[in-house]
């Protein structure tokens, strides 16, 4: 049986699936399905074409012209349909482009550059442009399928079928344009981007260990080896977990990833530590480690607090002003802490099916979420009642759910914040005002 990696513990009662992180690259990227739908779109021609091949021979056959001169003429004013289409999908096409880099642009001025990536990964998006371009290569197919044969008897083929399948695939395509409109609208309101962001961070956190693993502390042992980065400088973005926990098992060592996810990497730093034997052959650790240019969601822990918190500073700015908007990012900042709040942390144990640990992952702490969430916020929210009150109404209501160990940061930032308004707040009832929980900031 292949042997597969295994999350300690889960605080739903399964063990979460550690997936290979090639889905997640695939979202993460605009081409593919675009690619994939205009080579699909081929083979279903292909097969139209075929079919109404065997329909013009059925009907020769049985010596049925008047009712292939009807299909000729059907597809003669079919032929001009699907010629309009053809010119009009490049106009649509342009038109959904250009609705895209306006929203692109306006989303990453207002908001902060690092949301562009829910428009690249947007599902709507890219079935959009994919089944356009799609229609547009279909009718240009079926444009070639018409045959100019008077003669009924010496027809090969009438486009029936396929001039069908254009007709479905432009509706399709009006449907579709009116979701990518709804959904670009949509992505353009700060409090449902804040809501992807969430959700996006949510579903990254599902593979932390949970709160009643019952695993034993684990003794790594001495280190007897590193390996070192080989590949190009950049973005640690994901690990191959499956793949690592196969080597170190089949090598009987246990792995260490030294950098966490998110971290910048360059070529000759330590990324891997063994323990308990020799390492394993660089061939088998090949493509294990994924390096990019920025920071993804997938098994980055922080990424979503990053860019909550981005938001939340741009929006605290003197150039833009709103902190109803740094209020929003705020709700979503408490709701990630609370669903991390009894989670252990620090590291995740990967184990193969014998239940022995094969990979160390590191995750952040407790302390460097809370710090990442509010730090920054806080030192520039002691002048605007409506932040301040809603972080304080926050961090109440972490200190209820967190157990004893972990209310010290809570406490801290609590603290700091209230001294910060004292400083710059000299009136004692404005100073009173803000120093009042509420958890619509001014509600």
């Amino acid at each position: 049986m292949r042997d597969e990696a295994v999350t300690e513990g889960s605080s739903w009662g399964r063990r979460p699936r550690v997936s290979s992180p090639l889905r997640e690259h695939l979202r993460d990227s605009f081409w593919f399905a675009p690619v994939a739908a205009m080579a699909a779109v081929f083979v279903v021609w292909a097969v139209a074409q075929e079919c109404d091949a065997l329909i013009v021979e059925a009907l020769q056959e049985d010596g049925a012209y008047e009712e292939l001169e009807d299909l000729a003429r059907f597809a003669d004013d079919a032929k001009s349909v699907v010629g309009a289409v053809s010119s009009a999908m490049m106009t649509f096409i342009g038109v959904v482009f250009s609705i895209s880099l306006v929203a692109v642009q306006m989303a990453s001025g207002q908001f902060t550059p690092r949301v562009v990536r829910l428009f690249v990964r947007s599902r709507i998006t890219k079935a959009t442009f994919a089944v356009f371009l799609a229609t547009f290569v279909l009718t240009l197919l079926v444009l070639t399928s018409y045959d100019s044969t008077p003669d009924p008897a010496a027809l090969v083929s009438v486009p029936l079928v396929q001039s069908v399948l254009t007709l479905v695939m432009v509706a399709l395509s009006l449907l579709l344009f009116v979701l990518y409109v709804n959904t670009t609208l949509r992505l353009m309101r700060i409090s449902h981007v804040i809501a992807r962001i969430a959700a996006e961070s949510l579903r990254a956190a599902a593979w932390v260990p949970g709160p009643h693993s019952g695993a034993a502390p684990c003794d790594l042992g001495p280190v007897t080896a590193r390996l070192l980065h080989e590949g190009r400088a950049g973005v640690l973005r994901d690990v191959h977990v499956a793949r690592l926990v196969r080597v170190a098992r089949r090598h009987g060592v246990v792995l260490r990833l030294i950098p966490r996810v998110g971290d910048f990497v360059v070529p000759g730093t330590p990324v891997l530590a063994v323990h308990g034997g020799p390492p394993p052959p660089r061939a088998a650790l090949r493509r294990t480690l994924s390096v990019g240019v920025e920071r993804t969601y997938h098994q980055d822990l922080g990424f979503g607090l990053r860019q909550l918190s981005d938001i939340a500073l741009r929006a605290l700015s003197q150039a833009i002003n709103d902190p109803t908007t740094a209020v929003q990012a705020l709700d979503r900042i408490v709701q990630l802490l609370a669903a991390l709040s009894r989670r252990p942390l620090d590291a995740a144990l990967h184990l193969d099916r014998a239940k022995t640990v094969r990979l160390v992952q590191p995750v952040p702490s407790w302390t460097a979420l809370v710090d990442l969430g509010f730090a920054e916020v806080r030192g520039c929210a002691a002048r605007t009642p409506q932040v301040t009150r809603r972080m304080l109404a926050g961090l109440d209501d972490l200190l209820l759910l967190v157990p004893p160990d972990r209310r010290s940061p809570l406490l801290r930032h609590r603290e700091l914040l209230r001294q910060s308004i004292t400083r710059q707040t000299a009136n004692p009832a404005d100073r009173g005002f803000a120093l009042r929980p509420d958890r619509q900031g001014i509600g």
